[in-house]
């Protein structure tokens, strides 16, 4: 073997060193808490005979869920000071700041507020097993990623696992025609909007020659592109895909139909985690990687908040299944956030992740009421079945109530604030008819909340309580109680979610 002096030559046999990225495994602690919880779940239920512990399985799958939160407390303090600032770990693909931690916090109490909600379903239904409290946990850990991805790969990664999981949930009841029917729906349906966001990944990538969103946007704010085209269809095929996982209009039709057939509480996790991610993964790619390309995104987003707002708040009142009723209405709640993302500002951002915060209390709220009410079978949901609840469970019918007037932006509730802040931010950015658009829609959606308080509180007094008594279930009730607390508190106290919001605009930030 020849060399230079005093340097021993390599052989052309020898193995050739591999550069590993270094990875932050403290970063990624909330979302190890998260994958790993579903695993101890899953080795543990394979010892368990029975699968009549239900009650075992929802207390661990919460503390996973607090679990998730606690280790995003360094983290945040981490990002929060400055002379460490938000960073970024395994090669820049993922990061850390204070967007992804708020967003992860969100996804966790969706977690633990869907399997409180489960707890008593599962045994109601005879379904009894580990399998959706696994599944919820590796949903969840696909929207960490899609919070935290810095490269449109490992976006599209955290989308499957997040949506696979989902499938299943969907057609997790085995009795029901409608849920099978529901599973499969969503999952053709999520495949094409799959292939939609992959091809616009590969478009963009013939474009930029990276997939890197820190590489992107340090390209762009160098040079200017003057062939965009494939950047500019990448932009529109991943808006679709993306568009899909929010409930966007034109990409909403599987939405009444999964909404209605789907177990409740799963539904409850649908309107609120998959909503999250789905925003947290159009703020990081639209807003960060592509804000020099904001000319071009802001009319498509503008054009399908427009529709979104009046299509979901429209179709919504003329229905009488209230789970379709609340599959419109959670539309109408995207084409919300949808303005404040079209107003590209970091007072757009804000509303947007204020109205995330507290919409996935006052969705869980709203279907822990829905769940009870559908007794056994799951099945009980026509607007009828709601007459007379006010007279046999006047606690269960105050408690939708709020929930109702919150979604309408009744002041004293979170929802008053959420849309405050959200049309701020449209007027400040120069989109007033849009908030004109958002108000109308508002008023109309308004009409949906009061038809069924109505018939919560106004049915025939002459006929009998078409609801018979129903029990609360611990597990829901302690959700239900979260839910209504944080509606309430918030809409007195904004600022214990605002001022947190304000501090976790979203960065890109290199390895570091």
């Amino acid at each position: 073997m020849i060399g230079l002096p005093g340097v021993l030559a390599q052989s052309p046999t020898d193995p050739v060193p591999i550069d590993a990225p270094t990875i932050d495994w403290g970063a990624e602690a909330p979302l190890l808490v998260l994958v790993g919880g579903a695993l101890v779940l899953m080795l543990v239920s394979s010892f368990v005979h029975s699968r009549r512990s239900t009650r075992s399985y929802t207390a661990f799958t919460c503390l996973v869920g607090v679990g998730a939160i606690a280790a995003v407390v360094p983290l945040w303090r981490e990002v929060q000071d400055p002379e460490r600032g938000p960073f970024s770990t395994l090669a820049g693909a993922v990061g850390v700041d204070g967007f992804s931690l708020f967003m992860t916090v969100v996804i966790a109490v969706a977690v633990i507020l869907s399997a409180l909600l489960t707890d008593d379903y599962l045994r109601r239904e005879g379904l009894e097993g580990v399998e959706p409290y696994v599944l919820l946990l590796l949903s969840a850990a696909g929207g960490v990623i899609m919070a935290q991805a810095n490269d449109l790969i490992v976006l599209f990664l955290g989308l499957e696992v997040l949506s696979i999981a989902v499938y299943v949930l969907a057609a997790m009841h085995r009795r029901r025609v409608t849920s099978q029917e529901a599973g499969v729906k969503y999952l053709v349906l999520g495949a094409f909007s799959s292939a939609f966001f992959l091809y616009g990944i590969a478009l963009v990538y013939g474009g930029t020659g990276t997939t890197n969103l820190v590489e992107i946007l340090d390209r762009f704010s160098r040079s200017a592109l003057t062939e965009d085209g494939l950047v500019l269809g990448g932009l529109a095929l991943m808006l679709v895909g993306l568009g899909f996982k929010v409930a966007a209009v034109p990409f909403h039709f599987w939405t009444p139909d999964v909404y209605q057939g789907s177990p409740s509480p799963m539904v409850a996790w649908m309107a609120s985690g998959v909503k999250v991610a789905g925003f947290a993964g159009i703020i990081r790619v639209f807003m960060l990687a592509f804000e020099a390309y904001a000319v071009d995104w802001q009319p498509m987003v503008y054009a399908l908040a427009v529709l979104t707002l009046l299509v979901g708040a429209v179709l919504a009142v003329v229905q009488t299944d209230v789970k379709r009723m609340m599959a419109y209405s959670s539309i109408n709640h995207a084409g919300w956030v949808l303005v404040g993302i079209q107003a590209a500002s970091d007072q757009g951002v804000e509303a947007a992740l204020f109205y995330l915060a507290t919409y996935t209390f006052l969705i869980a709220g709203t279907f822990g009421v829905i769940t009870l009410v559908g007794r056994v079978g799951d099945g009980h949901h026509s607007l009828d079945d709601y007459r007379g609840l006010g007279r046999s469970r006047p606690g269960l019918a105050l408690l939708l109530t709020v929930f109702l007037f919150a979604q309408a932006g009744v002041p004293l509730t979170s929802g008053f604030f959420a849309k405050f802040y959200v049309i701020a931010a449209a007027v400040d950015a120069g989109s007033a008819w849009l908030a004109v658009v958002a108000m109308l829609s508002s008023v109309i959606s308004a009409f949906l909340y009061l038809r069924i308080t109505v018939s919560l509180y106004m049915g025939d007094t002459d006929e009998e309580p078409a609801a018979p008594r129903i029990t609360v279930p611990l597990g829901a009730g302690i959700a239900l109680a979260l839910c209504v607390v944080v509606t309430l508190v918030v809409g007195v106290w904004p600022g214990s979610i605002a001022e947190v919001a304000r501090d976790a605009v979203p960065v890109l930030t290199t390895v570091g």
